[in-house]
């Protein structure tokens, strides 16, 4: 898959070291006098190495690699000690990756490793704690559909569910039908949980509100590779701004290695649904 990782100039690197040690991860090591990333695995592209870098010989570049690994670097993260894993963690948590953070958690307690769960580098704080909106969580929607006209479940399976929060990486996306939907389809379309969303993961924008397009396409891309989704279905609105979205979504299927259906609703503003249609990938 193609995403971010770094890349070492060996004509500006003097081999000092100085990244590696500062890599608790251990995707860096000085061989023959120059430093190497020695594992894609390993490495998060994130380029915390390169204010270490006293040479400014590390940049980061998009290009093929092996999807980044966690665990792997925990594996590796633990036998160091207590200081070098709580500095991993910490990474994690201030460079906004809930999702990885998720995963290391959950390791540490399955094998017994006791850590204290570092405070996120942000503005979005409640009472002292972790914003909700930037920690990846997973859950179970009710398995019985309401039939006597009572409240109906919500079919919602997991969060952070905005596009520009959510990480590829989060364990539910994988292998799962991806819902894509406009902002406002679901206050339009009064049985979007029960018609679109059952059985679906989801992700919503706004392609006329939203900035960052392109990392859109970029999560979108990986979720397809990465997370290696079945489907995708899109939910839109009329107006021809939301049109975009639609755009968005076929130009990530387009950049990705994996070929799947995707299908588009277009919703009225009324409620309605105007058309549905499979859309072709080129």
């Amino acid at each position: 898959m193609k995403r971010k990782i770094i890349a070492i100039d060996l004509e500006k690197c003097n081999g000092c070291g100085l990244c590696a040690s500062d890599c608790p991860e251990g995707a860096l090591k000085v061989i023959d006098g120059k430093a190497r990333l020695v594992g894609d695995l390993l490495c998060d592209g994130l380029g915390a190495c390169m204010k270490s870098c006293p040479e400014d010989a590390i940049s980061v570049e998009e290009r093929e690699a092996e999807p980044y690994d966690e665990i792997r670097v925990l594996e590796n993260i633990v036998p160091q000690g207590r200081n070098v894993l709580q500095a991993h963690l910490e990474h994690l948590r201030n460079h906004g990756q809930s999702a990885y953070l998720q995963q290391a958690m959950t390791y540490l307690g399955e094998h017994r490793i006791a850590v204290d769960l570092p405070q996120e580098n942000t503005s979005c704080q409640t009472s002292g704690r972790q914003c909700p909106g930037s920690q990846s969580q997973t859950f179970v929607a009710p398995p019985v559909e309401q039939e006597d006209g009572s409240t109906r479940p919500s079919r919602l399976t997991h969060w952070p569910i905005q596009l520009h929060l959510i990480s590829p990486a989060a364990p539910h996306f994988r292998n799962s039908d991806l819902l894509v939907a406009a902002d406002c389809a679901a206050f339009s379309y009064g049985d979007f949980h029960k018609d679109f969303l059952k059985n679906k993961t989801l992700t919503i924008a706004c392609p006329k509100l939203d900035s960052g397009q392109e990392v859109y396409q970029e999560k979108l891309t990986a979720l397809i590779d990465q997370g290696e989704l079945k489907s995708i279905s899109v939910v839109i609105m009329q107006v021809p701004c939301c049109s975009g979205l639609l755009r968005i979504v076929v130009d990530a299927a387009g950049r990705a290695k994996r070929r799947i259906p995707i299908r588009c609703a277009v919703v009225g503003l009324q409620g309605e649904i105007l058309r549905e249609s499979v859309v072709p990938i080129e």
